[in-house]
């Protein structure tokens, strides 16, 4: 066997072909990979390389986009693993030929792991105290099963040695034994073995905690539970796992013992006549249940935890964008109420910009129940306010009483506006926040936290920004799974939708700001200051003139600011490095760019394949054309409130049968949950979606959805409401 030693030269790794690696992995070509690689590395963001960059990437959206950045880190990183456990393997002077290439060749870190782990540092362990003792040469003859005659107690007789530790010739044997153990589980072939067989023949058992068994608790369905490893969905691994968190369950996971241990014997054992087949048959054995099962065990149970964090993240992201992308009522001034009880519901009046015009307070519900000074005081704000367009009322307590009020108070007035029903989930997280007291620092918390309230109606996004996504309230186990991963995948969500929408540069908040391309917190404090100090940008060009806003900056964040000023363009996603381009198309149809704006005729008449050329393609001109045919267009749908029934205010009213309206609050896995308007949501499991199979709620349903159920089921006792999509 050849070996490194201290005469040869260091080993060096050629960095690999990422964009051939990732590819299959992301479902896009090799060379759009590689070009998104390679303007990541020049700093653009990944809204940028999506909006504007089409040419380079073959169209690849920002999801795409995402997913590509994340397995780079991933690839760079297993590349520069492997690089040090070459380089530790290397001056440990056992580098061969074969592991080199297979350290090369590992495609996953739990592979460059298992082929590094006889080389890593370790405790003293039975099987290096054994070699301490000298026994190594005798685990090796055991190893090779060559030997057919004599006994091993005589052979092991010749490695007694008391003044070493080993008195008689059965600890021999059991050095040799705890040294073969020890080899086996490091094999990366043997590791491999267990590793596929806990995946593919192994199971999640779950059981009550001791002294649980006989406690009734939520985790109930888990005190005796069992479930292939390779099917048990994220949902029910989180359950298990709150449970073993807060002290009812213990879970464990695992092969059938036997199954893997003859496998793992049909490996080692060669010869049928040696001496030595029952001591490497127990070995092996010892190896598994001593070490090698609970290595995996740990290992696979990490895994699992991670897929399902992936699983839980990523429908908390699908919903987030849902409720992020909801159609807003728009820039016109309405009444916002922060409904109670007690202490009675807070009212605001905003402005079309959401600006604070006015507040106030009223007694609508119990115990006062003040409907004529409630109607008095509506009177006065809609006689002072004339252009208010809707009343917002959040859904918290008492908000089905005030809401059921101010309608009738609507009707009976004839007045033409909407009253809508808002989800108030996340605002008092707001109202005492930092950024809250520094947006409205002349008002407490219930005025604060009513402003968010219409100001979520008017623009859900804008709004929402300024809020940890976990507060919002679309996710499950939000707070057991990775929060790292959780917050950067939220935050993910966040930059998408407000880069999609794009953001005005002169009414937008820092809070919104922060999120366009390139921009980030200091900055967008910057452009509001610059802002205030020197008046509203005339173009975006002046942006420039910000403290920080450099070009690079500009380019990426020019596209998706919205400027109603000099140039119509600069209300547009046109980004500002085509702007000579439109006018050229202009000029060729001898038009100038403000009246080729809007003209549908006259844009759908533009011969695209006559402007490509080097520098710009297909995708540029087509999203060039759609923008001059409805420029700054918004791409969330039309604002429809949810009608909720009129008899339906608290789950007491609820009966089986009933049809009902409202709208979707959360997707998950297992079904969808709906807002009916009893302060308690109800959940469509997934088999009453539909007539037909649904392999996922979120390919049928989505955040903000208004939806026709029938109430299925009611408990009152435990506010559970079962409902059903199918024939509603």
């Amino acid at each position: 066997m050849v070996t490194s030693g201290p005469t040869e030269p260091r080993p060096e790794i050629t960095a690999p072909d990422f964009a051939s690696i990732i590819a299959p992995e992301v479902g896009i070509d090799s060379r759009a990979v590689a070009a998104v690689i390679e303007l990541l590395d020049e700093g653009c963001t990944v809204p940028f390389i999506a909006r504007y960059r089409k040419e380079a990437t073959g169209g690849a959206d920002d999801v795409s986009i995402a997913r590509t950045m994340e397995r780079l880190k991933y690839q760079r990183e297993l590349f520069d693993r492997r690089n040090t456990v070459l380089q530790t393997v290397f001056e440990q002077g056992k580098l061969t030929p074969e592991l080199r290439a297979a350290i090369e060749g590992a495609g996953s870190r739990a592979e460059l792991e298992d082929l590094y782990l006889p080389f890593r540092p370790k405790r003293r362990t039975r099987a290096t105290i054994a070699k301490e003792k000298g026994l190594d040469p005798l685990a090796e003859r055991m190893w090779r099963q060559e030997d057919e005659t004599g006994t091993p107690d005589e052979i092991a007789a010749g490695f007694v040695d008391p003044d070493n530790g080993v008195d008689t010739a059965d600890e021999a044997l059991q050095g040799a034994c705890d040294i073969i153990a020890e080899r086996i589980v490091e094999t990366a072939e043997m590791r491999a073995i267990v590793r596929n067989l806990t995946w593919d023949k192994g199971f999640v058992h779950a059981q009550a905690a001791r002294g649980k068994s006989d406690t009734k608790s939520k985790f109930s369905d888990y005190y005796d539970y069992s479930e292939p490893v390779a099917h048990i969905p994220s949902h029910r691994l989180l359950a298990i796992l709150r449970g073993e968190k807060e002290g009812f369950i213990s879970y464990r996971i695992m092969p059938d013992p036997e199954t893997v241990k003859t496998v793992l014997r049909d490996r080692v054992l060669r010869a049928d006549k040696s001496i030595w087949g029952g001591y490497v048959e127990r070995a092996t054995d010892d190896g598994y249940d001593r070490l090698l099962s609970q290595q995996m065990a740990t290992e696979i149970r990490n895994e699992l935890k991670t897929m399902a964090d992936g699983d839980a993240i990523g429908v908390f992201a699908s919903n987030l964008r849902d409720l992020l992308m909801a159609p807003p009522f728009g820039a016109r001034p309405v009444i916002a109420i922060d409904p109670g009880h007690r202490t009675g519901c807070k009212v605001v009046v905003l402005d079309g910009t959401g600006m604070l015009l006015d507040h106030g307070v009223v007694y609508p519900t119990i115990p006062r129940r003040d409907i004529s000074g409630t109607e008095k005081a509506l009177d006065g704000w809609f006689d002072r306010y004339p252009g208010v367009a809707a009343v917002a009322v959040g859904n918290g307590t008492g908000g089905r009483d005030t809401f059921a009020v101010i309608r009738e108070y609507v009707r009976a007035r004839d007045r033409n506006v909407e009253v809508v029903l808002v989800n108030e989930s996340g605002a008092s997280v707001y109202s005492a926040s930092d950024l809250a007291r520094e947006e409205l620092p002349d008002y407490d918390v219930t005025v604060r936290g009513a402003v968010s309230i219409g100001r979520r109606l008017q623009d859900p996004l804008a709004e929402l920004v300024k809020i940890d996504p976990k507060a919002i309230g679309v996710g499950q186990y939000q707070h057991d799974v990775d929060q790292k991963l959780l917050k950067q995948s939220l935050d993910d969500v966040v930059v998408s939708c407000v880069n999609r929408v794009g953001v005005d540069a002169n009414t937008a908040s820092a809070a919104l700001l922060r999120y366009v391309s390139g921009v980030g917190s200091k900055l967008a404090k910057a452009i509001v200051k610059h802002r205030e100090k020197n008046g509203l940008f005339n173009n975006r060009s002046e942006l420039k003139a910000v403290a920080g806003l450099g070009e690079k900056t500009f380019e990426q964040a020019a596209g998706f600011l919205r400027i109603e000023g000099d140039n119509p363009l600069d209300n547009s996603a046109v980004h500002p490095e085509r702007y000579v381009l439109v006018e050229r198309i202009a000029g060729d149809m001898n038009r100038n760019v403000t009246d080729l704006i809007g003209d549908n005729e006259a844009v759908s008449g533009i011969d695209i394949e006559r402007y490509v050329d080097d520098s710009v393609g297909a995708y540029t001109l087509e999203d060039i054309v759609e923008e001059l045919k409805k420029p700054g267009r918004d791409p969330r749908q039309r604002f429809e409130p949810v009608k909720f029934n009129d008899d339906v205010n608290q789950i007491e009213d609820l009966r089986e049968g009933m049809t009902l309206h409202g709208v979707v609050t959360n997707v998950t896995k297992f079904g969808a949950f709906v807002d009916v308007g009893v302060h308690q949501d109800g959940l469509v499991h997934i088999s009453q979606i539909a007539d037909r199979f649904v392999r996922d709620p979120a390919d049928e349903l989505h955040v903000g959805q208004n939806v026709k159920v029938r109430v299925m089921s009611v408990d009152v006792e435990r506010g559970r409401i079962g409902l059903s999509i199918k024939d509603a």
